[in-house]
């Protein structure tokens, strides 16, 4: 049996376990059946969770920060935040203002703020480029959190602030940015990890509403917040990536920010492309494989990076839903809730059934 070169570049599983976890999980298994193999981890990330780790783990001299922000549900929670050599600061939605970090969905009622709270530090701490991972947020209120923090003021009717979330974007009149702090030197960099606008039926409400527990009636009034906000400010509702985190996207456009797609920033930074274009083997996978993988996820990269390389690729996932022709670039694929019998079997135990599924791979390739 000769050995191969076998490049794991996960993302993380959302709700999981991280790309690290994931990537390490694969690994192990794998080495169970093909213990001669040479193995690279490169655990990456689309701009959601994880970015940060990614970013550390990548560039050296990287500094971590820690902030208490207020959560997405108002409870205190500490957020961290990277500074970079350079004075390019990183920050990550999902760790200040995510989805895990309520202890029930609030669909109308979560907000960005935790999340503006962590630029405004980074912005304090005299960071002359501000990048922020966007991707796992737990509301849909087009970052009016964050742009509240920053010091714009979303005003009714009798020109009092507007409660947060979404709730709040249906009675806003007017979005004073007065005293909204200016751009940093270099800019602000938001990382998308899907090409969804603000509005309509691929957008932050119609798309993204329901995984934040919002049902059909809910979505239509989140549509119609955020319909009254895009009318507020000049910024095209339509722009590909503005319905990013619940449309926190968008609200960074306003301010001034620029779109980018996460998953290949991230992969820029650990020099991603190089080491998988000298594997045999690419293995990546993700929590859930469905349509939104083309978008700009992390998989979707990697099948783009490895190309015509001749390198295999093999999908884990915890979830494949999906078309044939969607799985036709992969030689081979594994869905851990099949391997468990069941997917509420294998988020019980996913370190195990990861490890299982890299197994799995590990005895389908050629001897």
């Amino acid at each position: 049996m000769s050995p191969l070169r076998v490049a794991v570049a996960p993302d993380s599983f959302k709700g999981s376990l991280d790309a690290r976890d994931v990537a390490e999980a694969l690994a192990r298994g794998w080495a169970s059946v093909r213990p001669d193999d040479e193995i690279d981890l490169v655990p990456l990330a689309d701009g959601g969770e994880g970015t940060l780790d990614a970013f550390e783990a990548a560039v050296p001299g990287a500094v971590r920060h820690l902030v208490d922000v207020p959560g997405p549900d108002g409870r205190p929670h500490t957020a961290s935040w990277l500074m970079l050599p350079d004075d390019v600061a990183v920050t990550e939605l999902a760790c200040a203002s995510g989805l895990p970090l309520l202890a029930a969905p609030l669909p109308h009622d979560a907000h960005t703020r935790g999340l503006g709270r962590v630029v405004a530090a980074a912005l304090d701490a005299g960071a002359r480029r501000v990048v922020v991972g966007l991707g796992g947020s737990a509301s849909t209120d087009a970052g009016a959190g964050v742009l509240t923090e920053l010091g714009a003021r979303l005003l009714d009717s009798v020109g009092e602030p507007v409660a947060d979330g979404a709730h709040g974007l249906s009675t806003a009149v007017r979005l004073d940015a007065s005293g909204l702090r200016p751009l940093p030197v270099d800019g602000v960099t938001a990382l998308t990890d899907v090409q969804a606008p603000l509005l309509g039926p691929t957008g932050a409400a119609a798309v993204f509403g329901p995984q934040k527990g919002a049902g059909p009636d809910d979505v239509l009034a989140l549509e119609s917040s955020l319909e009254a906000f895009a009318a507020l400010v000049d910024v095209d509702p339509a722009t590909p990536g503005s319905g990013a985190a619940g449309g926190t996207a968008f609200g960074l456009l306003v301010w001034g920010a620029t779109l980018a797609p996460g998953a290949a920033a991230v992969a820029e930074a650990v020099g991603a492309a190089t080491r998988l274009r000298r594997a045999d083997v690419v293995v990546t996978g993700e929590g859930r494989f469905d349509s939104q993988t083309a978008g700009g996820k992390v998989v979707s990269w990697v099948l783009g990076a490895v190309g015509g390389g001749g390198a295999r690729v093999c999908l884990v996932a915890g979830v494949v839903d999906a078309t044939t022709a969607e799985l036709d670039p992969f030689d081979a694929v594994v869905e851990t809730s099949e391997l468990a019998g069941g997917a509420e079997r294998s988020l019980a135990e996913p370190v195990a059934w990861v490890e299982a599924a890299g197994a799995a791979l590990a005895a389908r390739q050629p001897r």
